[in-house]
């Protein structure tokens, strides 16, 4: 069947495919530094506060550009700024790949972090408006795709290590296989969103300021929800393995295999999850998972076992990774067209900073003398009082629902 119908439905299934493969190759670019981390202190000579900065910048790189890219896609086409992401991160591999020095190698991870931010604010709206009817599938496989990098960023690095006679270091192989990669897939977004007539309910989206003041109340909720427990979130899982080190006694090998755990029953959890939230109410499903993240938190601090932490990697990983899809539905279903791309941006703006202090919020805890599992109850402590006040405002009716649900 050629009619426009079928015609148009294969066309944005080609742009959401493109989509897909250039968030594997964003995402790639923050994930994969932490496994690179040991082969940079090595070759460059570098302390391992060094070299740490690499991931640091990276995660300050996709936050920096989130507003600004906001107020661009104001004034420029959406197919033009999703496209510079691509050319943005191929750019940013090109600099890591050719470093002589580590301070070359910091414009690198910079670039490739504002990639991401880049992306995640130009792209996201249009993964909602590609297929109307189901937003939440969409932004579910999308962030499926994205996680999917997390996972696969250790095991490339070990595969490419695995070659021998590469003519030169493995890792710079891995930053030039990423260029070549980002530009291939902005090109491939680029061509098939030119061919294709794509949404077009960005086009009156022209004010930040204006979206902030019309949609605060939405805005505000998904920051309170996703920003703090993204925080709690981020101070555990990049803290992961050293807890299971001194906390459980575990090997760093094991800890490891953990975290990845973590990380790779996140990619169902972005699907099925993205599914759900376009049959059910935002705001019952994002507290449901909330809860279940605080469960699961307190069941890693009582959990000594491998298999019990095992088991508790597993389905920590699988209902953290549950609330971004769920709260990234909850808002770009719930703004509207006027103010989607514009609304988006501000709050991916504001609840990106709060998350990225997680790390150093429990180090420097852990630093002055408390132990992981103190600190990480208190956290859990926040989230109930977080919880109970959403609850609170739900039932008095002063919570947005947002969507038609």
């Amino acid at each position: 069947m050629n009619d426009p119908v079928t015609q148009r439905f294969r066309g944005r299934t080609a742009v959401f495919g493109s989509l897909c493969g250039l968030v594997f190759l964003v995402n790639l670019g923050r994930m994969i530094y932490a496994p690179l981390l040991e082969p940079f202190r090595t070759t460059f000579g570098a302390s391992a506060g060094a070299v740490g900065l690499l991931a640091t910048l990276v995660w300050v790189g996709s936050a920096a550009p989130r507003f600004p890219t906001g107020y661009i896609l104001t004034k420029v086409p959406r197919r033009w700024v999703v496209l510079a992401t691509g050319l943005i991160l191929a750019g940013g591999s090109v600099f890591a790949a050719l470093a002589p020095s580590l301070s070359i190698l910091y414009v690198g991870a910079l670039l490739m972090g504002i990639a991401s931010g880049v992306y995640y604010v130009s792209a996201m709206p249009l993964v909602s408006e590609l297929f109307p009817d189901r937003p939440g599938r969409a932004i579910g496989i999308n962030g499926m795709a994205s996680q999917l990098a997390a996972v696969a960023a250790p095991p490339l690095v070990a595969a490419v290590y695995a070659i021998a006679f590469l003519p030169i270091a493995a890792w710079r192989v891995i930053f030039l296989l990423m260029a070549v990669g980002a530009v291939i897939s902005a090109f491939a977004f680029y061509l098939t969103a030119r061919r294709v007539d794509l949404p077009g309910a960005g086009r009156t989206d022209l004010n930040l300021t204006e979206a902030l003041f019309a949609q605060w109340k939405i805005i505000l909720t998904g920051i309170a929800i996703v920003g703090l427990a993204g925080l709690v979130w981020n101070g555990v899982f990049n803290m992961y393995v050293v807890y299971l080190v001194e906390s459980k006694g575990f090997s760093e090998r094991i800890s490891q295999i953990l975290l990845t755990v973590v990380f790779a029953t996140g990619v169902p959890a972005f699907w099925l999850t993205g599914v759900i939230a376009d049959r059910i109410s935002f705001v019952p499903l994002m507290l449901a998972v909330l809860i279940g993240f605080v469960i699961c938190l307190v069941g890693l601090i009582l959990a000594e076992s491998l298999l019990a932490v095992f088991l508790i990697s597993a389905v920590i990983g699988y209902v953290m990774h549950s609330l971004f899809p769920a709260t990234d539905t909850y808002i770009l279903a719930s703004l509207p067209d006027s103010h989607r791309g514009s609304g988006y941006a501000v709050f991916s703006g504001t609840m990106m900073p709060i998350q990225a202090v997680g790390s150093v919020l429990v180090g420097g805890l852990v630093d002055i003398g408390f132990s992981f599992d103190e600190v990480f109850t208190g956290l859990a402590g926040g989230l109930v009082v977080l919880i109970v006040a959403l609850i609170g405002l739900w039932l008095a009716n002063l919570l947005p629902n947002g969507g038609s649900r």
